[in-house]
């Protein structure tokens, strides 16, 4: 792959990753709508690889005393904030990793690929977001994440399976419906992502194992430095504007972008 090509998949995994705004919907355009041959299964994992080091450096306090937590987690001791904070990633993760499988084995997950699904699901769960993000109320904090919440943002994680949802737009939506503050609620989603992208990533370097080889291997290391970067700089920027700004700017871009692909998928 030439260097520019690997740089538009890299910044477009990067900065859409987070931001609730679909990645998985934009790679899927991007061979569509330019014309760009397909990645490939090894430049997926190794963007996800990208975008999972920006969010774990971000966060690292948060991802640290949940790691220090798991050994009392999985000997049934969910009394500390580290143990507790596992355990609910992890139930979380469930629904995503049931439903993943499900659509994998159906083959559902590839026949809904396509522009259409895309400009309906940014419409309308660009909509959701709105929705919710003005109606919501902001009484909760993500030091009141319960076993139910959990469950529950699960499941919006879930949807985005759907290409075009967002995983992190639903899971915001979520978090927004159940009342958590935007920053708080935002937090949270970005905490789902680690596991969900860990095992998404895992599941993609099995299947892109075979076709791996010296070239591709280089190609995917500088693919991963600039989705790292580009991440890194989509997350700092959103969860600093989310102490003055909403979640509207981001509506507005998925109402646009939906409505221009549904008109080039039915004309």
């Amino acid at each position: 792959m030439s260097l520019f090509h690997l740089f538009i998949v890299a910044v477009i995994q990067g900065l859409t990753e987070f931001l609730p705004v679909s990645s998985s919907g934009h790679l899927i355009l991007l061979p569509n709508l330019t014309g760009l041959e397909d990645q490939g299964q090894v430049i997926d994992v190794a963007v996800h690889v990208g975008t999972l080091g920006a969010v774990v450096l971000y966060f690292w306090s948060d991802v640290r005393e949940g790691l220090f937590g798991i050994p009392r987690m999985l000997t049934g001791r969910i009394d500390t904030k580290g143990s507790r904070l596992a355990f609910l990633l992890l139930i979380a993760t469930i629904p995503v990793l049931a439903l993943g499988l499900i659509l994998s084995v159906t083959g559902l997950s590839d026949a809904m690929r396509s522009i259409t699904v895309i400009g309906w699901t940014m419409l309308i769960f660009g909509l959701v977001l709105y929705w919710v993000d003005q109606k919501g109320a902001e009484t909760k904090t993500d030091a009141d994440w319960t076993l139910r919440d959990a469950i529950v943002m699960g499941l919006w994680q879930a949807l985005a399976l759907i290409p075009g949802t967002s995983r992190s737009g639903a899971t915001i939506s979520g978090a927004r419906a159940l009342g958590y503050k935007r920053e708080d609620g935002t937090r949270l989603a970005m905490l789902m992502s680690i596991p969900t992208i860990m095992a998404s990533g895992l599941l993609l370097g099995v299947e892109a194992a075979s076709e791996a080889d010296w070239a591709v291997l280089r190609d995917g290391a500088i693919a991963a430095a600039m989705a790292f970067v580009a991440a890194l700089l989509a997350l700092s920027l959103m969860m600093r504007l989310l102490r003055s700004v909403s979640f509207t700017p981001y509506v507005i871009y998925r109402v646009i972008l939906g409505i221009v692909l549904l008109v080039i998928a039915y004309t």
